[in-house]
């Protein structure tokens, strides 16, 4: 079974699987007439899936490496395909870039890096750093709340309580997991009761959503007027699932202190989105640049494929 991988992914080699032969593509050019023969995809980062799958007729396995199913679901692939996701690839990556932009907000860094841009040493009135009502300026008994609580929200929320935060999370059913309480966020048309309590309690809102037709635009006006002025946003999630029109109104009429965004919608950001300016901090869609076991996730799911078997993180 010849199985194709792209040429892009970091500096590590497949792992070897009986019967596999693996072939390096470049996921920006066409499928090389020589490899059409191909029966396995991995998907990264490719620029036009649909066109390449039309190109693999004999095509029987794909196994996507982005967190999210939409990218690796764009493929025109032949009837039958058997197509897994890249949940828990990306994990440690987003968490870590999520972390980072919250202690960006939180420690007022934007405002220092345009000090420093000024040649400023403004340090302002000495004073502690202590969560009041109007701000926030530590992790210590901060109130964060993470939207869409699963596998990256369990791989952040740790790190967030090593600072001293007390984390929280939103997501489809109500639950304890560890020291971490979630409550069912309910829907855009019918949100619970218990969604708005927590937000009118929270610090920092980390929004780690996917992107579907429950979730789009769902982080609307009225999230952000449940929120305190004091609360920063972030996103690592998806950006369809912000409406940016509101979030872009919030921040202009200071009903929230800040937002920090990984994904816009659409991507790239326009140039003349008023975003660029309102944001505490936009970066390009970095956080989890790095699918991290891939080699090992794709050695499993091609072994349980030929062996008949169930793979993980099917998707179709």
């Amino acid at each position: 079974m010849k199985v194709l991988v792209p040429q892009e992914l970091p500096d590590v080699e497949p792992i070897a699987v009986e019967g596999v032969s693996y072939v390096r593509y470049d996921v920006a050019a066409p499928i090389p007439a020589k490899h059409s023969d191909a029966e396995g995809l991995v998907v990264w980062a490719n620029r036009d899936l649909a066109a390449q799958a039309r190109q693999l007729p004999q095509l029987r396995f794909v196994q996507g490496l982005a967190a999210g199913a939409e990218a690796t679901l764009k493929g025109d692939y032949p009837e039958g395909v058997v197509v897994s996701g890249g949940s828990g690839l990306h994990d440690v990556t987003v968490s870590e870039h999520a972390l980072a932009m919250i202690l960006y907000c939180v420690r007022g860094l934007g405002k220092c890096r345009a000090a420093q841009a000024r040649h400023q040493w403004k340090r302002g009135a000495p004073k502690p750093q202590l969560n009041t009502a109007d701000s926030v300026t530590t992790l210590i008994d901060a109130r964060v709340t993470i939207w869409g609580y699963g596998n990256i929200g369990r791989e952040l929320a740790p790190k967030l309580e090593a600072f001293g935060a007390r984390v929280r999370g939103l997501a489809r059913s109500d639950r304890e997991e560890g020291s971490v309480r979630v409550y069912a966020a309910g829907t855009r048309e019918e949100p619970s009761p218990a969604r708005n309590d927590v937000l009118s309690d929270t610090d920092v809102l980390v929004n780690i959503l996917p992107a579907s037709e429950a979730t789009k635009s769902i982080f609307d006006a009225g999230v952000f007027a449940a929120l305190p002025a004091r609360a920063y946003v972030i996103n690592v999630g998806r950006g369809a699932t912000v409406d940016q029109a509101a979030l872009a109104q919030a921040l202009r009429d200071g009903e929230i202190a800040g937002a920090a965004l990984d994904v816009t919608d659409p991507e790239p950001l326009p140039e003349d989105s008023e975003l660029w300016d309102l944001a505490t901090l936009i970066t390009p869609h970095i956080a989890g640049n790095r699918p991290v076991g891939w080699e090992k996730l794709l050695a499993r799911n091609l072994a349980a494929f030929l062996a008949g078997e169930e793979i993980e993180n099917r998707l179709a």
